[in-house]
């Protein structure tokens, strides 16, 4: 079966303390570094979901912005 465009998938291990070890290749792929801050999302029915980071940047400068009149402060 041939995988989409675009479309990756990856395994990761919970040890003990509850830490998962990002896979290299996907660290690489969307340029994860040591120090950075990840948004985890989840819900009960559709599981877990680790969006890109700059997805939740452009939508917070959206409402942000929409919020202050179209000014940013």
């Amino acid at each position: 079966m041939a995988t989409p465009k675009g479309k990756y998938a990856w395994t990761a291990t919970v040890g003990e303390k509850g830490q998962i070890v990002i896979p290299k290749q996907a660290r690489d792929l969307f340029n994860i570094k040591p120090g950075d801050t990840l948004l985890i999302l989840g819900d009960e029915e559709r599981g877990i979901a680790i969006p890109n980071g700059g997805a939740f940047s452009k939508l917070f400068s959206t409402v942000f912005t929409e919020e202050s009149g179209g000014e940013e402060q």
